[in-house]
Parts: C-alpha cells; structure tokens; sequence
C-alpha cells in the first residue's frame, strides 16, 4: 500500500494513486520520466551548492530546496514506475558555474528554467492527482532563494559595475584618440597601459572615500578594491590588441570587439543575478562606449591634424 505523503525527505507531497488515469495523455509515463531525471538532478545540484555555502542559513535554505526536489523525484517516480539518476554533467556544469561565477547565478540560471516546468506540469494537472502541491513548491523556489540572497560579490555589484563603466566608457574612447592619433600599436599600448592603471588607483581611491562617508558601508577598502580591481582587468582586456596586432586601426577594432564581449558577459551576469532586463542595459551600455568611442576617435584625428603629429 502506497503511502499518502512522501514525510521521509522533508516534502509533503502526496504520491499519485497507481491508478491514475492515464487514457488521454498516452505519454504521461514517458514524460514522468524525463521529469523525475530533472528533479533528481536538481536535488542533487541544490544538495552540491548547499555544501559551497559557509553562510549557514544560506545552507539550509538550499538542504531545503534539495529535499523538496527529491519529494518532487519520488513523486513522479511512482508514475513513472524507475527510479531514474541524476544528470551527472549537468549537475558538474551548474557546480562549475557555481564556482567561477557564485552560487547566486547558477541557482538563478537553473531556476529561470522552472517558467516552463511549471507550464508543462500544468499541461498534465487534469491527470495527475496531487501535482498541485508540486507546483506551489516550484512556484515558491524563486522567492524562498531572493530571501536568502547574501553573497558577498552581489554586495559589491555597485563597485563593480562603477570599475567597467568608467573603464570601458573611458578607455575606448582614449584608446580611440591614441590610435589615430599616435598610429604606433606598441605605444599606444604603453601609453594606455599607464593611463589606465592610473585611472583604475584614482577611481578606487574615490571609491573609498565615497564609502568611508557612507555610514552604511562595512567595508569601504573591499568597495574600492573591487571597483579597482575591474578597472584594471577591463584595461588589459582592452589593451592586449594592441600587443597582438601589428595594424593600429584594425587592433583597435578588435579592442571594440573586446569591449562588446566584456559588455555581453556582465550584461548577462548582472541580468542573471540581479533579474534586470538584459536588451536594454546592454544597449546603453553599447550605446555609451562605442558612441564615446566615434567622438574620441574624431577628436584624435582634429589633434594629430593642429599640432602636426607625425609619428
């Protein structure tokens, strides 16, 4: 006899009668198959990212969710009559994103997928008895994971994003002016390269000062080694073209190739972490950059043209 709620993992989900009707849906069994791998793998990437977690509540939050995902396996295993395992290689790919990008982003990546698990659980709902409690639970996981938002790189967002801005709105046009300009990649290089590490001090020394009369900041050095710190990266990203590329003009526009990728990884990250709109804020982000970028560049050619530079 089938028990009436799956209490040992932590859920309250109550498990489909065997008899369940299956006349109209010919493909529930299948479908309950595939949808108990997906819960299973999701415990057990929840289960892996809870013990990344040296905040504690964090931790439970995430033992939590992976308990409710397995109720959730369980559930969909009675139907699907096997017991299926986890995908190994993507509970690794979301543990590897975890890793490099923060626990924070790869929960949000693999719960943006949970839109469309809830529409095709519901497509099967006049079906499956109980999956009603299935799907509160997946509808609940976003705001159970806002709630315990606490790492430490999305405190510093506003740092980070003031080290790129400035750096890529800045340093794309002057790299623009050096190039017609100075029309020497290598030293365009050593000018932008000192230009830029000195900027990237300047930055983060208002950085601090601008935290330091902030209050509520805890830890205004942190704050300006993060602004810091992404100022220079962006610098050399943007920088390196002209150390690879003998052509001045055609280094330069792989530097603005550079740029629009650095734009495209933050614009999704920040997109992906914080829930903004992607389109839009790479489209000022772009705008800014590359529009800076077409005055500088002009302004360079009116300098090299008055003072007669020639190099």
């Amino acid at each position: 006899m089938a028990k009436d709620r799956v209490t040992e993992t932590g859920g309250d989900i109550p498990v489909p009668p065997t008899g369940t009707d299956q006349g109209h849906h010919p493909n529930l069994v299948e479908m309950a198959r595939l949808f108990q791998k997906d819960e299973v793998t999701e415990h057990h990437i929840y289960q892996r990212l809870a013990g990344m977690m040296r905040d504690a509540k964090n931790a439970s939050v995430l033992e939590k969710m992976a308990r409710e995902e397995l109720s959730h396996a369980r559930f969909w295993q009675t139907l699907a009559g096997v017991e299926g395992g986890p995908d190994t290689v993507r509970v690794w790919l979301y543990v590897i994103l975890a890793k490099l990008l923060g626990v924070t982003f790869a929960i949000k990546l693999m719960e943006r997928s949970e839109g469309s698990t809830v529409g095709t659980y519901r497509s099967v709902s006049d079906h499956v008895p109980g999956i009603e409690e299935v799907i509160w639970d997946e509808e609940q996981h976003e705001k159970a994971i806002v709630a315990m938002l606490a790492e430490e790189r999305l405190r510093y967002i506003g740092s980070i994003v003031l080290g790129l801005n400035d750096a890529l709105v800045e340093f794309t046009g002057s790299l623009a002016g050096f190039t017609f300009a100075l029309q020497d990649p290598a030293l365009i290089a050593a000018v932008g390269s000192i230009m830029g590490i000195a900027a990237a001090l300047s930055m983060g020394a208002s950085e601090y000062l601008s935290q330091k009369s902030d209050r509520t900041s805890p830890r205004p050095g942190k704050a300006a080694l993060y602004t810091g710190t992404t100022y220079i990266l962006t610098v050399l990203i943007l920088v390196l073209p002209f150390v690879l590329v003998k052509n001045p003009f055609l280094a330069y526009l792989v530097t603005l190739v550079f740029a629009i990728l650095v734009i495209i990884a933050f614009t999704g990250y920040t997109s992906v972490t914080l829930d903004l709109p992607f389109g839009r804020r790479f489209a000022e982000m772009a705008a800014l950059s590359l529009g800076i970028a077409g005055v500088s560049f002009l302004i360079g050619v009116v300098i090299r043209v008055f003072f007669g530079v020639d190099v």
